[in-house]
């Protein structure tokens, strides 16, 4: 039976562009909240995504007034008010977490780009990508604190990672939220950008990410990630395995040539 055609109804779409594709959440009514809904839908489309040979760079945007306000209060408190909480709220993750593994994974650049509110598992969202460019009047709020729970949906991933044990700690316990330009300056966002120009600088940043061959992307990525907990002797064998495995790829042959013809 062939899929179901996307509507425009759907919690999150897709939109393909040559080596470029596009998640939207799309759930603005509700700030594009995370719900079991587009939890199954990320998780479908980034399969999706990650199966297609022919994209380089993915972008993440939300639908609306802002990018991703977090988990969606209305299920996990009607779950709380029912006792039910571990069941409802690990399926919800059962979902979500595999779509956050796939963005971590595939060997395509994840760009996330913000815009508005960024809140709990929505600022994770924006920094567990492999690149963040924002809106310059974003704000990003941790808010996992404030109603007594811990950091899920990836946010202690991409910010542990960048920022560092200390910093993680005050921006999950010591920080109501954070302006775009704090994010800059701690290393989280790549750039901010007024707000009217946000789509037309993802754009120009998604095309120049996509310039790069896909075994660089691919190779680069994956060796950048597992740095910080391979052993030397390991991630230099890696980097070995990679770089020749590169260099079996039209791209490289053809790099190189052009290269090397110049030089004479």
């Amino acid at each position: 039976m062939p899929a179901p055609a996307p509507s425009a109804n759907d919690p999150a779409l897709l939109r393909i562009d040559g080596a470029i594709a596009t998640i939207t959440l799309n759930r603005p009514a509700a700030f594009n909240a995370i719900d079991m809904t587009i939890a199954k839908k990320l998780e479908q489309l980034s399969a999706e995504v990650e199966a297609n040979k022919d994209i380089r760079v993915l972008v993440i945007e939300g639908e609306g007034r802002a990018f991703c306000a977090g988990g969606d209060l209305q299920t996990i408190g009607a779950a709380t008010e029912a006792n039910n909480v571990a069941p409802v709220v690990g399926e919800m993750l059962h979902h979500y977490h595999a779509f956050i593994e796939t963005v971590r994974r595939m060997p395509k650049i994840v760009l996330s780009s913000v815009h508005g509110s960024a809140a709990g598992a929505g600022m994770g969202l924006a920094f567990v990508t492999d690149l963040c460019i924002a809106a310059d009047d974003a704000r990003f709020t941790p808010a996992y604190a404030k109603i007594g729970v811990s950091p899920d949906g990836g946010s202690t991933v991409g910010i542990v990672g960048t920022v560092g044990t200390r910093r993680a700690l005050q921006i999950f316990l010591a920080e109501d939220g954070f302006t775009a330009q704090q994010a800059y300056e701690w290393g989280l966002v790549v750039k901010t950008v007024p707000a009217a120009e946000l789509k037309a600088a993802t754009r120009q940043l998604a095309e120049r990410l996509a310039q790069n061959p896909p075994a660089a992307i691919a190779g680069t990525k994956s060796l950048v990630y597992q740095a910080a907990t391979t052993p030397t002797k390991q991630q230099l064998d890696a980097e070995e395995h990679k770089i020749i495995t590169a260099m079996h790829t039209d791209d490289f042959r053809v790099a190189v040539k052009k290269f090397t013809s110049k030089s004479k």
